[in-house]
C-alpha cells in the first residue's frame, strides 16, 4: 500500500531530532517519536524505512507510525513531537464528589457485606444521585 503521508525532513529538522535524542532530560515518548521520524524520513539523508519496519523496531503498531507521519505532514514538525490532546474525556468527579465518595467508602458497608466493593460504591453513588452513571472502574 503506497504511503499517503511522506516524511521529508530538512537537514535542520534532522539535527534538531538528533539533539533531542541526545539531550537526555526529555520525555520518553518524544525520544521515541524522534527516532521513528528519523527512520521514516524519505528525504535525501533519510533511511526511508517502511511503517512495518519502524513498528517492529520500536515495538509499536503500524497505525501509531502512520498517525505520526500524518501529524507531521498535516500539523507540522512541533506538533508531531507532542501528544495530541484528548478531547473526548469527561470528568466524572470534581473535588466535592470525590470527597463524598471517600466519606461513603469510610462509612459502614450495607447490611450483608463486610466491606465496600467498588461495584457497591458505584451503585450507591447512583442511588444517592451523586452521579448520573458511573462504572466501577471509574470509582
Amino acid at each position: 500500500m503506497p504511503k499517503k503521508w511522506i516524511v521529508e525532513l530538512s537537514q535542520k529538522e534532522r539535527i534538531e531530532l538528533e539533539q533531542l535524542i541526545q539531550k537526555g532530560k526529555v520525555a520518553g515518548y518524544k525520544i521515541r517519536q524522534a527516532h521513528m521520524l528519523l527512520q521514516a524520513d524519505e528525504g535525501e539523508f533519510g533511511p526511508s524505512w517502511s511503517d512495518i519496519q519502524i513498528a517492529e523496531a520500536y515495538r509499536t503498531c503500524e497505525s501509531t507510525v502512520r498517525n505520526l507521519r500524518k501529524r507531521l505532514v498535516e500539523k507540522g514538525f512541533e506538533s508531531a513531537l507532542e501528544r495530541e490532546k484528548q478531547t473526548n474525556r469527561k470528568i466524572k468527579f470534581d473535588g466535592e464528589t470525590e470527597a463524598k465518595l471517600v466519606a461513603l467508602a469510610c462509612s459502614e458497608p450495607p447490611e450483608g457485606y463486610s466491606k465496600w466493593s467498588v461495584r457497591l460504591l458505584a451503585n450507591r453513588m447512583v442511588q444517592l444521585d451523586m452521579v448520573d452513571e458511573i462504572s466501577p472502574m471509574s470509582v
